[in-house]
């Protein structure tokens, strides 16, 4: 008589909970058949579910029928199977946690069979990214993936208990709302119901989380996603998840201290690890100046160093005109040295300039350092003056055997170009694993940046992060005169090269308010039109306030040591923002279109 399982016969454990502890006991187990071993009369399955692998073992003299219906098992059939724990004697399986028992069954029941997989579900596998998107289902059943999800899920947890013990409320706020401009490029969702007008999905909380602080909930958070229609890279997708947090009556340390404490939390429960706190900090001008952007990686060294000056004290008398032309021109000068304990070859040093221009660079100047501190490899050796190379050597700190390498030019273009300069060398030195921490984790928080930064096309002052982050008090005198020497209470916290989040102090103080939307240059009707509803809740006695939010993807990528945001996403978007299992997104037909009220543009002619 078959066993009903599921209806009567319930399942006892999980595939990865027996020890020895359970010998001589009745199990019943449900999951997936990893592989299967026929031994000659004794049919063998190691069987899967989400918590681990149990060895099942199906032999004629003890279940003859469970045994014939074993013979039909193949790869990922799901199963249910009774039957008692029994040692492996001295057949340990050191590698399970399940390795010192097998289980002799006595029932199988077969729930449902499976095709032959397009690939086959293994911890370690090379099938192409792109197949194993498009039946994300199955790529979901491999232990990795299922061990970031689970430890994501264990992240949820931890940050809910964290913040309700520090008195935040979980508040929820609107998926779809009124566009408003400044950060990202919004999805737009057109209304049915009014015609014309456009929802946008909301790229953070940012607005309801401060009329939270204005209604008195003082402190609040969400796990929420946001949406983002940018272009997409390593630790980007157009939906994502962030903790989002905003306090009442704070100043930026209060901020920072309930921040370093909720990381130090997780970095403990799931890792481990004790995260030493307070992180380190750092001025925004600092960071662009040693690294070349506000999100430095601290585990290695190869700190640029700033040469503009010097160059400017020697002139062109220093005898290089086109670096000379750049600091004339309002550009910079910087170099980077790569130690002469650990060489690079000729050819390698080539591959450098390849990289440079990769960035925007035109190329990259490099000279070796010599006895005597002279340069050899370098047309810059033929024209420097002495003076000069002597001066640049000293500033550098170079020894025999080190390698220079300088760009200078347009400001901006030159940090991108030595910031991913100094992490591409620092792979090639192995002085960081290509991804993951390599067991080191270096926190810092980047603060006092600029409010506002220019804009070199419209040749206008435009919000650094957005119109409501506080200007330092001492610095308002320069809103009119001098916007780009404003810096703010804005600050990002980092981890290994990542911003793993941001936030700032908000302006509550209308005055001011109205002082910097002057300084961008927009009028109190147009600032009516885009922000009244906030400007107007900023009137009725809004407290000082401010906040963050921490990127759970990316904090979820660098926990479980993940090579990309799409091993910790269930089921995330490609490059190209496409879902290869769905077919996302798709076409609609005429009649959607014209309820919603839009119709579609054809395409342009190639």
């Amino acid at each position: 008589m078959a066993v009903p399982f599921i209806t009567e016969v319930k399942r006892t454990h999980t595939c990865g909970q027996l020890t020895k502890a359970q010998i001589g006991e009745e199990v019943v187990l449900f999951g997936w058949v990893q592989n299967r071993r026929d031994h000659g009369g004794a049919v063998f399955i190691d069987l899967r579910d989400r918590e681990g692998l149990t060895q099942v073992v199906f032999e004629p003299d003890i279940a003859k029928e469970a045994h014939e219906t074993a013979g039909q098992l193949r790869l990922e059939y799901c199963v249910g199977i009774k039957g008692k724990v029994v040692s492996r004697g001295s057949q340990v399986n050191p590698k399970l946690k399940t390795g010192e028992i097998e289980i002799k069954a006595s029932d199988l029941t077969i729930f449902n069979r499976s095709e032959p997989t397009p690939f086959l579900v293994e911890d370690n596998i090379d099938t192409a990214e792109e197949k194993r998107l498009a039946y994300r289902f199955l790529d979901l059943r491999r232990r990795p993936l299922q061990q970031s999800l689970i430890t994501r899920s264990k992240m949820n947890a931890i940050t809910r208990s964290y913040l309700n013990d520090n008195r935040f409320l979980e508040l929820e706020t609107p998926f779809m709302g009124k566009y408003t401009p400044g950060g990202a490029r919004n999805f737009l969702v057109p209304s049915r119901l009014n015609p014309g007008k456009f929802y946008a999905l909301a790229e953070s909380p940012q607005l309801y989380k401060q009329l939270f602080m204005v209604a008195g909930f003082d402190r609040y958070f969400q796990i929420v996603k946001c949406f983002r229609d940018e272009d997409l890279r390593l630790d980007r997708q157009p939906e994502f998840t962030q903790i989002d947090i905003e306090m009442s009556f704070v100043t930026q340390d209060d901020i920072f201290t309930i921040v370093e404490g909720l990381i130090k939390k997780l970095w403990g429960e799931v890792l481990g690890i004790d995260v030493p706190t307070p992180f380190m900090r750092m001025d925004f001008d600092e960071s662009m100046a040693k690294y070349g952007n506000d999100k430095p990686d601290l585990r290695f060294g190869l700190e640029h160093i700033v040469l503009t000056e010097l160059i400017r004290q020697h002139g062109a008398a220093g005898g290089v005109p086109m670096i000379w032309d750049a600091v004339e021109q309002g550009g910079i000068v910087k170099a980077m040295v790569v130690p002469g304990d650990k060489p690079m070859s000729r050819a390698e040093s080539d591959k450098l300039e390849e990289f440079a221009k990769q960035n925007g660079a035109k190329g990259l100047a490099r000279a070796k350092v010599a006895e005597g501190g002279e340069w050899t490899q370098s047309p810059l050796s033929k024209t420097i003056t002495p003076a000069l190379r002597q001066a640049i050597n000293q500033a550098c700190g170079v020894k025999t055997g080190d390698l220079l390498l300088f760009q200078f030019g347009r400001e901006s273009l030159v940090h991108t170009v030595m910031a991913n300069l100094r992490v591409h060398v620092a792979k090639k030195l192995g002085l960081i694993p290509e991804y993951g921490s390599g067991g080191v984790w270096k926190f810092l928080w980047v603060v006092n940046p600029p409010l506002f930064e220019y804009d070199e096309e419209s040749k206008t002052w435009a919000a650094a992060h957005h119109a409501f982050t506080r200007p330092h008090d001492e610095h308002v005198q320069y809103l009119q005169t001098d916007p780009g020497r404003v810096k703010c209470h804005r600050y990002d916290v980092v981890l290994n090269g990542f911003e793993i989040g941001g936030g700032s102090i908000r302006l509550h103080d209308p005055k001011v308010q109205a002082e910097v939307f002057k300084a961008l240059g927009i009028g109190e009707e147009e600032a009516r039109v885009k922000f009244g509803f906030l400007l107007d809740a900023l009137k009725f006695g809004a407290p000082p306030h401010g906040g963050l939010a921490l990127g759970m993807d990316r904090l979820a990528m660098l926990l479980t040591g993940a090579e990309s945001l799409r091993d910790v996403i269930p089921f995330p978007k490609t490059k190209t923002g496409t879902d290869l299992m769905t077919g996302a997104p798709g076409d609609v037909d005429d009649r959607q279109l014209r309820e919603v009220h839009v119709r579609a543009a054809p395409l342009p002619q190639k």
